[in-house]
């Protein structure tokens, strides 16, 4: 792709490095905001720069927060006794989107993939077993994407728990394998959570 302008595809440039935006669309997003009043680039400049450094990681449950403790470990309205274990923030939101949860989370940061060199000691698994010992959880349900990864994960983090007086479920499969969590349907997830079963009943 030709440039007229150096600034032109060095902005490109830091657009394409995004997930899912080629130069096409990199390019087309430049040229949007060079159609746009000063105002709102700086605008837009400064809420992805605020985001950047401003933006804080729940230090109970690890989901992006504004402030040390997220809005859902703070609330008292939540039932402090069930933790829905996740991957990461989109499938947080994914199921609050439901609204079939009141529950916490706990945001692993990841799945165990031996294949990209990711291990247990890579995911916030520590913190987990730590809050489990230190607080009154009775449930934790494993919501995560039923993919290989995800099982591998699910099966590494039930033997680190099942010496502990806790209910372990795991939500039904009504996704499908392979299907990542934050793409299913709200109805669908919403009853998955809802129909969830004891983890050792599923893998009989």
């Amino acid at each position: 792709m030709n440039f007229s302008s150096k600034l032109l595809e060095t902005a490109v440039a830091e657009f394409a490095k995004l997930p899912g935006i080629g130069q096409k669309t990199a390019l087309r997003l430049v040229l949007h905001l060079l159609d746009e009043d000063k105002e709102e680039v700086e605008r837009f400049s400064h809420a992805i720069s605020k985001l950047r450094n401003e933006v804080q990681f729940c230090e109970a449950c690890h989901n992006i927060s504004d402030q040390a403790v997220c809005e859902i470990c703070a609330s008292p309205r939540r039932n402090h006794q069930l933790i829905c274990l996740v991957e990461d923030t989109r499938d947080v939101m994914a199921i609050e989107n439901t609204s079939q949860y009141n529950g916490l989370y706990h945001v692993l940061g990841g799945l165990i993939s031996p294949m990209d060199g990711v291990g247990p000691s890579d995911l916030n698994i520590d913190s987990l077993i730590e809050r489990i010992k230190n607080t009154e959880v009775t449930e934790v349900i494993f919501a995560v994407s039923a993919t290989m990864e995800g099982d591998t994960t699910i099966f590494y983090l039930n033997k680190k728990l099942k010496d502990f007086p806790l209910k372990i479920s795991t939500i039904a499969r009504g996704i499908a394998f392979g299907g990542e969590l934050e793409y299913v349907d709200e109805i669908t997830l919403g009853r998955s959570i809802a129909t969830r079963v004891l983890y050792e009943s599923s893998i009989k």
